[in-house]
């Protein structure tokens, strides 16, 4: 086991990590529900609830590679 994967974060970065993908699960849902759902009728046209549910769905991929990247030189850096 190399130093890198013994070392653990502390519990505010473990949190904060959590905390982020939490949200991004959140915004991805919500764009599902949003386009296959009546819940989020939202009173607007069927092709602007369906664009507008795509934007959510994109804006969580969009924080998910953010993440991802962000995650991985911070990483780099604690070496």
């Amino acid at each position: 086991m190399s130093y890198r994967q013994s070392q653990q974060k502390s519990p505010e970065k473990r949190f904060l990590f959590v905390f982020r993908f939490i949200r991004i699960a959140f915004f991805l849902v919500l764009g599902l529900l949003v386009i296959f759902t009546k819940f989020f009728t939202l009173n607007i046209d069927r092709p602007y609830q369906i664009a507008f549910g795509a934007l959510l769905i994109v804006y969580a991929l969009f924080r998910f590679f953010w993440e991802m990247k962000n995650s991985a030189t911070s990483n780099d850096d604690e070496d």
